[in-house]
């Protein structure tokens, strides 16, 4: 149950908030030891006796990789957490979704469930310990039979006992994922020659050779025993059955935000039509930067302010700089004068993001002034021709702190321009392993899922080409820790969130997949499965996070900028999973009657205000995320608009807030913030132009619709 359907709300969301004065200074977390353990919960490992595993901080584990974001949790849990089709069967009446809907605590914690010793709650069962792997892999329940149980004689699959004591290694591992996707591939597309999302509790027979991905070839040569991972398309391809991975932005989708002024009421709150493509469009024909043709002049003088700054506030972000090598590479630039090097051109870009993190968003500069670092940014700029010539680990590293500073500057498109280098370099890099100096692979690991989750973030809104590099997915681990002197470091090597994004940013993408690709489903029944799925899912990853990143569920601004960025993520996620409901009821008010429609459309308006409640909340992301976030804003924006022009889901919002006028509110403030952005970016611009419209329209409508 939602935090506003109980009571339990505050009486008023339109109080005014103030930031606290180091709002923008990400908290430092320090983890207890090397040996630190904490229990959360992954809905791919089987669960103990209490639902939850012991897992190791990553700032001590290096080569193991076993840590609070697994690979089978981040990784795996699109296909393997549970199966679509018992996802909203076979849980209690009083569960919905995952969530329990009781208890005053859900005021608070909408995912709050409850654990009274009266309650029934639907959990997993505890497997046989003599449960062979396919079964555990499946969460299926094993009979135990040998030399084969009756599961792996159905599917026609090896089987195989683990003894006890002895834990898979990683290639294990790596086999039965693999099993696990090619499995999961085969059900969705019999689900989707179905019109449904019904999954089949058997699978068809696989032979061995089914256990490797067909996206790779493996290509040896017997006198070196090397080999090369080469996409079957070649450098740079990509394909959605090609990767096996549900976890990609499809190539079409409609998720973005201009694909809402198509729905009904929504496309008559503007004037004229507008082609999704039309934000590519104004990128794509912008100035660009003059300032990058001048002469190089920077100073020096307070380099260790800025380099502090980075470290503190920056880094948390990106997690792409080693705080350990940092000094090292400071003296290389040094003896260098600056003026040659990756190690310099990483200096400056590095001095660049650290200054410009001291002044806060962007958006609240003086237009026309030149923005913080951006002299560093020229200087830096002058050495990437040299760099781009350069196939090595820290030539990617400078085009993706370049492309980080682009992103700060909301220039979305030459920001993807220095990505797709990135991308071509890490393919080259990846192609094989021995290509990459090992005190380098944790550095090259880190930059491949930066250039994978912001070219992710760019596909959600642009119709962007895909630089392929998700075809190396498999072959790249998660980050594990920097090593070094920690006597060297000149700040913490911070972790958490960059592992809780990459979670986060593949169930964003399994949502576009599942539910606004090309090829998802359109009815709300076909829907009510993968949705629960996905919500359960979300939910999984909020309770894997740990202690000192679990956000609050209050309604009140957060201090910390790393918590209030992922519950804003949280919030968004949340929105899109239930979107569907919305344009339901707004095609059909009819649609409103189904009590389980009317709690999706509760759920999806409820995030979005919660998106849109305090909207200067949204600067604690805008060194990264300035304009992705604020198409995400105008896509809820516009969402809870069309909902005020419809009865039903009025209603809806009404129980959500205190009183009418805070509607309004919201979305005045919501008007005036976008148009304060409108001077950094044509796209940006134009967004502002329809919500300042859209507004307009909508209280028209309203007045019109009340004098009736």
């Amino acid at each position: 149950m939602s935090p506003s359907s109980n009571g339990d709300s505050p009486h008023s969301i339109s109080g005014t908030m103030t930031a606290t004065a180091n709002a923008n200074t990400v908290r430092q977390y320090p983890l207890p030891t090397r040996d630190f353990t904490i229990d959360i919960p992954s809905p791919h490992l089987i669960a103990s006796a209490n639902g939850v595993h012991a897992l190791k901080s990553p700032t001590g584990l290096k080569l193991g990789r076993i840590m609070n974001f697994s690979r089978e949790g981040i990784l795996g849990s699109a296909q393997k957490a549970r199966n679509l089709s018992q996802s909203s069967d076979q849980r209690p009446d009083n569960v919905s979704n995952g969530m329990q809907k009781t208890s005053s605590d859900e005021g608070i914690n909408p995912l709050k469930r409850r654990q009274t010793s009266d309650v029934g709650v639907d959990y997993p069962r505890r497997r046989a310990t003599i449960a062979c792997e396919v079964c555990r892999s499946r969460k299926s329940r094993c009979d135990g039979t040998k030399p084969k149980c009756k599961l792996c004689t159905e599917l026609g699959a090896e089987c195989i006992y683990r003894e006890p004591g002895i834990k898979l290694d990683a290639g294990d591992k790596l086999i039965l994922e693999h099993l696990n996707r090619i499995e999961s591939l085969l059900q969705m597309n019999m689900g989707g020659h179905s019109n449904g999302m019904a999954m089949s509790h058997d699978s068809p027979n696989m032979s061995n050779g089914t256990a490797l991905s067909g996206d790779n070839l493996m290509m040896a040569n017997g006198s070196n025993n090397f080999v090369s991972i080469i996409p079957s398309g070649g450098l740079g391809t990509w394909s959605a059955t090609a990767t096996n991975n549900i976890s990609t932005m499809p190539k079409v989708h409609t998720n973005a935000a201009l694909h809402l002024l198509q729905w009904p009421l929504i496309r008559d709150l503007v004037s004229r039509p507008y082609d999704p493509q039309i934000l590519l469009q104004l990128e794509m024909a912008r100035e660009p930067l003059h300032s990058l043709t001048k002469t190089p002049c920077v100073d020096l003088s307070n380099t260790n302010a800025y380099i502090e700054a980075y470290f503190e506030r920056v880094n948390v972000w990106y997690a792409c700089v080693n705080p350990y090598t940092w000094r090292s590479h400071y003296r290389i630039a040094l003896s260098n004068g600056f003026r040659e090097g990756p190690e310099s051109c990483i200096v400056l870009l590095v001095l660049s993001l650290g200054q410009a993190s001291l002044r806060g968003s962007i958006s609240r500069i003086v237009p026309h002034e030149d923005p913080p670092g951006l002299q560093y940014f020229t200087a830096a700029w002058a050495l990437l021709p040299g760099m781009m010539t350069s196939n090595s680990v820290l030539a990617a590293q400078c085009h993706l702190l370049a492309a980080a500073y682009l992103f700060y500057l909301v220039r979305p498109l030459e920001a993807w321009n220095l990505l797709c280098t990135t991308s071509t370099k890490l393919q080259l890099l990846l192609m094989s392993p021995n290509r990459v100096p090992a005190d380098q692979r944790e550095l090259s690991e880190r930059i491949y899922w930066n250039a994978l989750l912001f070219e992710s973030d760019l596909l959600a809104e642009l119709d962007l080409p895909h630089s392929g590099v998700v075809a190396f997915e498999e072959n790249v681990g998660l980050p594990g820790g920097f090593e070094g002197d920690e006597q060297e470091a000149v700040g913490r090597d911070e972790l958490w969130y960059f592992l809780a994004e990459i979670a986060l940013r593949r169930l964003l993408n399994r949502v576009s997949q599942l539910i606004y690709s090309k090829d998802s489903m359109a009815s709300t029944t076909s829907l009510e499965p993968v949705v629960a799925e996905l919500d359960y899912q979300l939910t999984q990853w909020y309770e894997s996070l740990p202690l000192p990143l679990q956000f609050p569920f209050t309604r009140n601004i957060l201090p910390d900028p790393v918590q209030t960025v992922l519950r804003l993520r949280f919030f968004a996620c949340r929105t899109i999973i239930y979107r569907p409901y919305i344009l339901a009821v707004l095609d059909n008010e009819q649609a409103v009657l189904d009590p389980s429609v009317r709690e999706s459309c509760h759920k999806c308006l409820e995030a979005s205000i919660r998106q849109l409640e305090h909207i200067s909340a949204h600067h604690a992301g805008h060194m990264p995320y300035l304009w992705q976030g604020a198409l995400s804003i105008v896509s809820q924006t516009l969402l809870v608009m069309g909902a005020t022009m419809s009865p039903s889901l009025s209603s809806i919002l009404l129980s959500l807030v205190a009183h009418r006028d805070v509607i309004d509110q919201i979305i005045n403030n919501v008007v005036v913030e976008i148009e304060r952005y409108s001077v950094l970016s044509p796209s940006l611009s134009l967004s502002a132009e329809i919500i300042k419209e859209a507004e307009v329209r909508r209280r028209a409508f309203l007045s019109g619709a009340a004098l009736q």
